[in-house]
């Protein structure tokens, strides 16, 4: 699983106008599992599957 930061700059996420992360081949907003016993924050994409993690 690829980091949100490295997905953007392979060009697999992109930012939309409002600075929100989006899927670049679904072209949808990304949603947010949260794991309270770890510090990162797993990405999803919704349509596609993809998921993609951020640390807090």
């Amino acid at each position: 699983m690829k980091s949100v930061r490295k997905a953007l700059r392979d060009g697999e996420l992109s930012k939309d106008t409002y600075e929100r992360v989006t899927c670049a081949e679904c072209d949808k907003a990304l949603k947010t599992r949260n794991d309270p016993d770890t510090i990162t924050t797993i990405r999803i994409c919704p349509d596609c599957g993809k998921e993609w993690k951020e640390l807090r």
